[in-house]
Order: structure tokens, then sequence, then C-alpha cells
């Protein structure tokens, strides 16, 4: 998907909202455990439900795995039902010596067909072109996360008082460019977003943390906002875990619309 493509997606349906596909077999509803792939099952009904709701879609690849063989069909069938006009994000964060990172985005990228995926750049550069070799897709590249382990690394200051994920910004900026490249940035990490925006302030952010983790919309959008929106704000847990029983998906559109609704509420207003 174009980056084009995307906005027009997010003008269309009035929203930037990314619902994180993180489906852990143990939490999804009883009555699912009798299909045949209740992973699946469980998110056929929730894209049903929130595919106009939303713009992306991110499975966190780890739940998946955890499963085996079959995990992987059920990621991969999941992917297949996902309309095409919505952007995918391979959650895989995946970063390793050049000749390792290729076939990871052969994986995603060819395999898979994913849009995008979640890239470590620990490793530096030469870990992260591989990903940006192939056309149309996306190298999404982890800046400032929201965990609490966050300040070991990323906040660590050098002599001059610019902080690790600065450096992580400024250099991985020359290798790709706004068409190719998004950012990580954690909902919770606000007083840090105005200071990213002047360093990138024409790349996608995405922003988990808003939902169950506790970060605000409103406050994302006044520091991270740019002129074509620039934000895919992710909410999982509190979208696909709304609730428990038979009518788990209409639970979580209710979660879903009011995003959304919050989301055109704050673009009408920038727009304006």
């Amino acid at each position: 998907m174009t980056r084009k493509e995307l906005i027009d997606q997010i003008r269309l349906k009035e929203s930037f909202l990314c619902i994180g596909l993180d489906t852990d077999i143990s939490k999804i509803p009883n009555h699912l455990l009798r299909f045949e792939d209740p992973v699946f099952e469980f998110n056929k009904k929730i894209i049903d439900a929130t595919k106009d709701l939303c713009v992306a879609y991110k499975p966190n690849i780890a739940f998946y795995e955890s499963l085996g063989e079959k995990g992987w069909q059920s990621l991969k069938k999941t992917l297949d039902y996902i309309p095409h006009d919505i952007f995918t994000i391979a959650d895989a964060k995946r970063g390793d010596i050049g000749n390792t990172s290729n076939m990871y985005a052969k994986t995603f990228f060819e395999t898979l067909d994913f849009d995008s995926i979640t890239v470590s750049p620990y490793m530096g550069s030469d870990s992260i072109h591989p990903f940006l070799e192939f056309k149309g897709k996306w190298v999404i590249l982890l800046a400032l996360t929201s965990n609490n382990g966050s300040l070991d690394f990323q906040h660590l200051e050098d002599k001059y008082g610019k902080k690790f994920f600065e450096h992580v910004l400024e250099v991985s900026a020359k290798l790709g460019s706004e068409n190719n490249m998004m950012y990580v940035v954690g909902a919770t990490r606000t007083r840090e977003l105005e200071k990213i925006r002047n360093i990138i302030p024409n790349h996608f952010l995405l922003v988990p943390g808003v939902g169950a983790q506790g970060g605000d919309l409103e406050q994302v959008a006044t520091f991270a906002m740019n002129k074509d929106c620039g934000l895919l704000v992710n909410s999982s847990r509190s979208i696909i875990y709304a609730g428990s029983d038979i009518d788990f998906a209409d639970k979580s559109r209710e979660e879903a619309s009011k995003i959304q609704e919050q989301m055109q509420k704050i673009l009408l207003k920038y727009k304006g």
C-alpha cells in the first residue's frame, strides 16, 4: 500500500485506528473452541465487526508462532481475510544481520504479503536495508516504546544531552523515506512527541498504548499529528477483548466505534 492510498483511507473512514490482533487462544470466548481453527474464527468475527472503522490491522506474530504450524495457518488465513484496502502490519520486531533480515523480509513481504513489518534497529543499518528493498512495503522502526524497560537504553544521553532514540531517528531517517518508513512511538510518551516531530515531521507514527495501556488520544494528536494525519494509533486488548460471550464481536465494534468517533472529531478539528 502506498502512502497516498493509506492517507485516502484515513480520509474516507475518518479514522486512523489500527486494531491489534493479539489473539490469545486462552482468552477467546469458549464457544469458539469447537471450531477447527478457533483463532481464525475469532479474528474473522473481529474483522467483520470493525473493518469499516479502522485503517489497519496488526497481528502480533508471537501469538501465532507460539502455536506452531496451526498458528501460522491461522495467521495466513487471517491475512487473506483482511480487505485489501486495509493496511496490514506484521508486528514481528525482527532485526538481524543483513542476510537473515533478507529472509525475514521474504517471509513477511513475499510468503505472507504483509504491507509492513516492525523492525528493531539495534543492529544498525545493515539489518534495516533488506526490508527497504521491497517496493510498496514499509518498515516500521522501533523508536520510543512505552514499556518500563525502555528507560534502560532508549533514554540514555550522550555528552551533548541527545538521547539514544533521537540518534535512532536521525540516522534511520536517511536510510528510507516518508514513503516506506514509519516509527513506533508509545502513546504514553507524549512529552517526547513534539521533539520526535521536529526530527521527523512527515513520517507516519505507529502509536501503541491507547486503551488498556492508558495512552491519551487527544494528547497524541496534539503533539504528533501532521498535515497528512501521520498517525496510526493502535488499540488491541481494549477492543478485541471488550466482550467474552457470544456477542463478543458486537462489544468489540462498540469499543472501536468510540475510538473512531473520537478520531473523527480530531480529524475535523485539525482539518479546520
